[in-house]
């Protein structure tokens, strides 16, 4: 059951810090007028994260009107891969805005055209044909497209993904999608999707990939029937990886029965876990694979990419989108990959998860409320769980995310299985003494909010 942040301010002791300042209640006194008109214009579902008003926001850090300043730990839901409002981003988009070029829906534009030229540079044979939407769902849903149509020649059309998975929040996305609640209001899911236990997730006890084969078997499908199996590179909700030898023996398995490999890198692209592409861990090539989010680390853009047999199954016009390639998205997009290679983001990421793995594995020791540590580069969990079990605790993660907020550190609400894991993923261009610090206040909040619980 989601949670709303009570409207009502609190006082809470003052912060002056080099990446945190909070000098008001929180939330600010003066914001409540703007989050009332939110919650009474706004759909009841919009309502769940830290009471924040962002004004501004500037590399590792989010500012509001009223002088306090956060140290971001969300990336705007890893986003801001390369920091936000990053200042060469921001030039390239003002050199569209000064054209002007707001619009071009499907007519050629050549900032398109090297956008998508860009991205398939990046993207290792044979996946070089580029397809450019506006979310991340949007992608997933074109995949399933694709996927299916491939397919149908022969007969090939049920597609498996993973419990615990999360695509996105459209109809084929959740279908796909591994967490039951999310289909509740789907009255008739597609039966030709099936969802086996995912390996990479703390709990699964069998990660073996016989415990795969034998799931297929349990639902009685023969595999010469999967046109496709989707997979996160990481599972989003818990930052939980895969084994390597699982997927290298999932690949093995797709190619010996004819089933499109699919990689989910919405989250895992672009540096995020320590490398360009997130799969690159696994040392397996997908067919097709899914970007989003940190592909601007702003505006909104995602893209498509797989092989060519696949990606051109349409004819011309009829896979199409209203704002394929926007051009002042498509500039965000280059601004920042272009700076994600020159600065070598990747490498920090995968520099600094070392700091993070070791400062919150130290956390796990020192409470027994943080069941699980999940992650790499710079995506991570802590999973809160009541203490001596494995069962997840909401109320207590949704608790130490808003004292956190409280000090001047930004999460997103909890989310994960059972809305029970707190999501650490700064942006990319983070150091090792921010780091140092943020986990110090996650230190501090868990053991206040326990001492007050006690």
């Amino acid at each position: 059951m989601g949670k709303s942040y009570p409207l009502t301010p609190k006082k809470v002791k003052k912060v002056e810090t080099k990446y945190r300042r909070i000098v008001t209640e929180i939330p600010v006194p003066e914001t409540i007028p703007v989050l009332e008109k939110l919650r009474k214009f706004e759909p009841r579902s919009m309502s769940g994260q830290p009471l924040v008003l962002w004004d501004r926001a500037e590399g590792i850090n989010v500012y509001d009107k009223y002088g306090n300043m956060w140290l971001d730990f969300s990336s705007g839901v890893l986003v801001a891969n390369s920091g936000h409002s990053n200042k060469f981003i921001l030039e390239e988009i003002k050199k569209v805005l000064e054209k002007p070029l707001l619009h071009n829906y499907c007519f050629p534009s050549e900032i398109r055209a090297e956008l998508v030229e860009k991205i398939a540079s990046l993207s290792p044979e044979p996946l070089k044909k580029v397809f450019l939407l506006t979310t991340g769902s949007e992608t997933i849903e074109c995949a399933i497209k694709l996927s299916r149509t491939w397919g149908k020649p022969k007969n090939k059309k049920i597609i498996i993904s993973f419990e615990g998975a999360f695509h996105g929040r459209t109809l084929g996305a959740q279908m796909v999608g591994g967490i039951p609640s999310l289909k509740e209001w789907i009255p008739n899911l597609d039966p030709d999707i099936y969802q086996v236990p995912y390996p990479g997730d703390p709990r699964c006890k069998d990660k073996s990939f016989s415990l795969f084969e034998k799931k297929i078997e349990e639902f009685g499908i023969n595999p010469k029937n999967v046109c496709a199996v989707i997979t996160e590179t990481y599972q989003g909700g818990n930052a939980s990886f895969m084994p390597k030898e699982y997927v290298k023996k999932l690949r093995k398995w797709c190619d010996e029965n004819e089933v499109l490999l699919i990689f989910d890198e919405i989250q895992a692209g672009f540096g995020r876990t320590g490398k360009l592409w997130g799969f690159q861990h696994y040392e397996v090539l997908p067919d097709i694979f899914c970007l989003g989010k940190g592909i601007s680390s702003s505006l909104p853009i995602s893209a498509v990419v797989g092989r060519k047999e696949i990606m051109d199954l349409y004819e011309p016009g009829t896979m199409t989108s209203t704002h394929t390639g926007n051009p002042v998205c498509c500039a965000a997009a280059l601004g920042n990959i272009k700076f994600i290679e020159e600065n070598r983001l990747y490498e920090n990421a995968e520099k600094m998860g070392k700091v993070f793995e070791k400062r919150l594995n130290q956390l796990k020791e020192k409470y027994g409320v943080v069941g699980f540590v999940c992650g790499k580069g710079l995506v991570w969990g802590l999973h809160i769980v009541k203490e001596g079990t494995e069962e997840p605790d909401s109320e207590l993660a949704f608790e130490i995310v808003g004292r956190c907020v409280e000090k001047g550190l930004l999460f997103f609400a909890p989310v994960g299985y059972g809305g029970a894991t707190i999501k650490i993923c700064p942006p990319l261009i983070i150091n090792e003494e921010a780091i140092e610090e943020g986990c110090d206040v996650i230190d501090e909040a868990i053991k206040e909010v326990l001492e007050e619980w006690r």
